[in-house]
């Protein structure tokens, strides 16, 4: 019986991570900088800000800068580089092929810009806060463009699992009845 016992708790830690990386995957949002507009010379200084505030940003979740290659590139810098608009010390590699994926992967303060001559100085320069873990709501909907997620969800209610994709939920209640099974 001990050797049952032993299975079954090894089956529900398996089912716990699965279910957690589950969710976290769920949880993730993709931003596309600057909405529909995407990464280019903005039309106003405030034009970033704006779109950044309008966000909810946490770890895991993921920066597109859309660009053509060749027009812009991406360097993530430390915050005097960002208000400078200085390139000659990025954080990581420049990126230079768009559109391009950048994976949030700690909290804190950001800051990206465009490496190109003048670009950073006209305003094409990003700043975000990430919170540590993943919102459970969502800022309210702003002017169109700003493709950032509109649901707003509390927690605890019913409304929240109508946000996971169906592949999630069915690889939740495939977890739960495999749990069930070991615990027989």
């Amino acid at each position: 019986m001990a050797g049952a016992q032993a299975v079954s708790a090894v089956g529900l830690v398996l089912m716990a991570t699965g279910l957690l990386q589950c969710l976290a995957v769920a949880a993730a949002t993709s931003h596309t900088v600057g909405g529909s507009s995407g990464w280019r010379i903005p039309p106003n200084a405030t034009f970033y800000p704006d779109w950044a505030a309008s966000q909810t940003f946490a770890v895991g979740d993921s920066l597109v800068f859309d660009f053509a290659t060749g027009t812009h590139d991406v360097l993530e810098v430390a915050k005097s580089d960002y208000e400078s608009c200085s390139t000659t010390n990025p954080i990581g590699s420049t990126i230079t092929t768009g559109p391009a994926t950048v994976t949030i992967t700690s909290a804190g303060e950001h800051y990206y810009i465009c490496g190109f001559t003048g670009h950073c100085d006209a305003g094409q320069k990003l700043s975000i806060t990430v919170a540590s873990s993943p919102s459970t709501t969502s800022p309210p909907p702003t002017s169109a463009g700003s493709n950032g997620p509109t649901a707003s969800v509390t927690p605890g209610s019913d409304s929240a699992a109508s946000l996971l994709p169906s592949g999630v939920k069915a690889t939740v209640a495939l977890l739960l009845l495999i749990s069930l099974a070991l615990l027989r």
